[in-house]
């Protein structure tokens, strides 16, 4: 008997861009005992994704060619596994597929039960599908990092978010804001008033001469900086820092590595410390409440169908997203 086709976007070898992704007619996936098959209401392209094709994670991967990328997902259970029991067939749900595995970019993916937790009806799959990766790595960048305690208790921190227009960085502002903290926030000339509107105490326009420099207008020195953004050097953050500021680098590259080894070895005060999201479900279903409470919200940059995936994948490649770019099969 013929298996079931669905379409899936893929790419074959690494390089290529926007033009390596190709349109593929391929077999549904089947769940294995522990997994569901989901079919796919809304998925999110993060820079992750792209930098993966691009080779910057070879040779581990992706494991093999060819590769359907995208772990964020939103849909409705199609197939639960045998051993599955939290979940059943039309359940609403977001996923974060396996990084080896991937899959999002396609009309279902097989996602692991354990990774899988329900959505409320009031979560669009689109807001639902942008806030995974995005929204677990700026939780934990402000919680487990930063310290800071989203009830508001504690002292108030002063916090400086780079980048604060992106996937991560408008997230970030806003659960900073939860926390009490001061923000301070880097984006485009064209995105101020947009990240002010999101809870920002000060914008910075980082192409003018002190938001190159990442100065607060108001003279403050930063507990920690939240780094979203690319390519600042050490020196532009250490004298922007309080006695014990920290920066918090959340797309680390090898100078950031050998700067956070270099301050741990001579026991500075001021550290950088390169940061690893630890997906998990629990931070995920807080994350999922909040928007249903409306403390939070997804902003999404552009909806891309799946027939025309790869402009979402320039997109965000481009660099320039406000928010979030979601693939809708």
């Amino acid at each position: 008997m013929a298996k079931k086709l669905m379409h899936a976007v893929h790419y074959d070898s690494y390089g290529g861009g926007a033009a390596g992704l190709k349109h593929v007619e391929v077999p549904i996936p089947r769940p294995s005992k522990k997994e569901v098959l989901i079919k796919v209401e809304a998925s999110s392209v993060n820079p992750v994704d792209w930098k993966i094709q691009k080779g910057m994670m070879r040779p581990i991967f992706p494991p093999k060619f060819p590769f359907v990328p995208v772990m964020d997902i939103a849909g409705e259970v199609a197939e639960v596994g045998s051993s599955v029991k939290s979940l059943k067939v039309g359940d609403k749900v977001v996923a974060i597929l396996s990084l080896p595995a991937g899959g999002g970019l396609a009309e279902y993916a097989v996602a692991e039960e354990s990774m899988t937790v329900k959505r409320p009806s009031e979560v669009s799959a689109a807001e639902a599908a942008g806030l995974i990766g995005s929204g677990l790595a700026a939780h934990q960048a402000i919680t487990k990092s930063a310290g800071i305690n989203l009830d508001s208790t504690g002292k108030v921190a002063k916090i400086l978010i780079t980048a604060a227009s992106g996937g991560v960085g408008h997230l970030a502002v806003q659960l900073a804001k939860l926390g009490n903290a001061h923000v301070t926030a880097t984006c485009g000339a064209r995105n101020i008033d947009f990240v002010r509107s999101l809870g920002a105490d000060e914008v910075l326009d980082y192409k003018t001469q002190d938001g190159a420099a990442l100065k607060s207008p108001s003279g403050i020195k930063y507990d920690t900086v939240i780094h979203c953004a690319t390519d600042i050097p050490w020196s532009t953050f250490q004298p922007n820092l309080s006695e014990h500021g920290k920066v918090i680098d959340l797309s680390p590259p090898i100078s950031a590595m050998m700067t956070s080894a270099f301050k741990k070895l001579t026991f500075s005060k001021k550290q950088m410390v390169p940061f690893t999201v630890n997906p998990k479900p629990e931070n995920l279903e807080y994350l999922l409440g909040l928007l249903k409470e409306g403390k939070l919200k997804t902003v999404v940059d552009s909806k891309h169908p799946l027939s025309k995936a790869e402009d979402a994948w320039s997109k965000s490649i481009d660099g320039h997203a406000t928010g979030k770019i979601i693939v809708e099969p």
